[in-house]
């Protein structure tokens, strides 16, 4: 039976993929689990074996009532929050010209929006206990970018730059933050979950095109385990100094490797130009 300090983790998008394997995960080690999800219905069969160790709550994340609800929900429940999961969100497939305003405005309400939202709910009781963890659920799309997810990517990097910000804030104050970088995992991402804009351009049919149709036809096949995902989410939460970047599977890291690569590569080759930008009496060499 879960005792009065057993960590209370808060979970956004727990219907299913990473949100409810890293539930079910925490749940199973004896702690305490604050599931939400747009359609709480759904998370009967997760809840129901813990007893009063889960909670369910109906959130999405783009209602600000329901938001502070959940919050105030959760606490009054289990007293407080340890750890804020920000793991709701979804894709949205278009070229940048083809994208739809409606579904822009969309993704970023629930990917950037709802996220910082739930942020600023839960750290004044995080500062006053001078403890807690905010992880975020980014991409390797926070980091690197392809054709027809360009709006996606837009969103993660807000995240990521929203998150190292975050950090620098609340670090003093006894707060971790974790950015989660999954590669390519068999969650309904690029299933049922996916967005497409209904507008097509055949000049993009081999670039954003071409990734639509990849996309759709990887969907089930990715080599990444949420389940595994889960436990190294929660060994980074864990951590004696839990990591700023968390990134998951082999494809995410060749990845970023090779965007460190590429980044290094472009500012070498035009260094001098850059330092050529500063006043005279200022320019050094680096």
């Amino acid at each position: 039976m879960a005792s009065d300090d057993t960590p209370v983790w808060f979970i956004t998008g727990c219907s299913t993929g990473f949100g409810r394997e890293l539930a079910k995960a925490v749940l199973e080690r004896g702690w305490r689990v604050v599931a939400t999800a747009r359609r709480p219905e759904q998370l009967d069969d997760l809840v129901a074996p813990f007893g009063n160790r889960a909670l369910k709550l109906r959130l999405d994340v783009t209602d600000h009532a329901e938001v502070v609800s959940a919050i105030r929900e959760a606490e009054a429940r289990f007293g407080r929050i340890n750890v804020l999961v920000n793991n709701a969100g979804y894709g949205y497939l278009a070229a940048v010209e083809e994208g739809e305003d409606e579904a822009i405005r969309a993704q970023f309400e629930t990917n950037v929006f709802g996220l910082a939202d739930l942020i600023r709910q839960v750290l004044p009781s995080m500062r006053k206990r001078r403890s807690g963890n905010i992880v975020n659920y980014s991409s390797i799309g926070g980091l690197v970018s392809f054709g027809a997810t360009g709006y996606y990517h837009a969103s993660k990097y807000a995240v990521e730059g929203l998150s190292e910000s975050l950090a620098v804030e609340v670090g003093p104050l006894g707060i971790h933050v974790t950015l989660v970088e999954p590669g390519p995992f068999r969650t309904d991402w690029a299933g049922r979950s996916i967005v497409e804009s209904r507008t097509v351009i055949d000049d993009y049919d081999a670039t954003a095109g071409a990734r639509r149709r990849q996309t759709r036809e990887r969907s089930g096949n990715q080599v990444g385990d949420p389940v595994r995902a889960a436990e190294a989410v929660i060994a980074a939460v864990t951590a004696p100094a839990p990591p700023l970047r968390l990134l998951l599977g082999a494809p995410a890291l060749e990845l970023a490797y090779g965007k460190l690569d590429r980044l290094r590569a472009n500012f070498d080759l035009w260094k001098e130009t850059t330092l050529g930008a500063d006043y005279p009496e200022h320019q050094k060499t680096v």
